[in-house]
């Protein structure tokens, strides 16, 4: 038993904060995250003599995702609304934003890149489920298409589908907002 302990804290350990952020993303909520982190963690502990093979990120994801389902299916019978509200963390928005160092950046720059960040937040939250999902696993999780379609349960040829389309969502929103903005800085 020691031995699957230090087995599961080196595997799956290293993958926490990214099954935060994948719940951050599903759910919505920070608090609902950590609940749905807590509990998928611990199933994965209670399961992790069962896993095999395949990568330990997207077998975690899946439970994350199950979790996250599970939630959803208290919630509708209680029927309550989930809030539709996402939040990166520090290192993902700084990497969207393509931050630059503290240092040398101007305040005026910071704020323009924490506005960016906002936006592309909401358009993020904005995008139906499927196409949210997909985007998040694939852009900032860095999970394969193969490994994609294991997790949601659908063909690859869909999650080709789904990630082309978010990214037209994506840009077909955030385009009118990058123009406003330019003619702004224009003025």
């Amino acid at each position: 038993m020691p031995d699957s302990r230090a087995r599961f804290r080196e595997t799956m350990l290293p993958h926490l904060d990214a099954a935060y952020n994948f719940a951050r993303y599903l759910s919505g909520d920070a608090i609902v995250a950590e609940d749905i982190v807590q509990e998928a963690f611990l199933r994965a502990f209670k399961a992790f003599d069962t896993h095999r093979d395949g990568a330990p990120k997207a077998w975690l994801f899946a439970i994350v995702r199950n979790c996250w389902r599970d939630r959803i299916g208290e919630q509708v019978r209680r029927e309550r609304v989930m809030l539709s509200e996402v939040a990166l963390s520090e290192t993902q928005a700084a990497a969207v934003a393509n931050v630059a160092d503290d240092a040398t950046d101007t305040p005026e720059a910071a704020l323009a890149r924490m506005r960016e960040v906002d936006t592309v937040r909401g358009v993020i939250a904005d995008l139906p489920e499927p196409f949210r999902e997909t985007l998040v696993l694939r852009e900032i999780e860095e999970l394969s298409y193969r490994e994609i379609a294991a997790l949601t349960a659908v063909p690859i040829g869909t999650v080709m589908s789904r990630l082309a389309r978010a990214r037209e969502m994506l840009a077909k929103l955030l385009l009118p907002v990058r123009d406003q903005a330019r003619e702004e800085r224009q003025a």
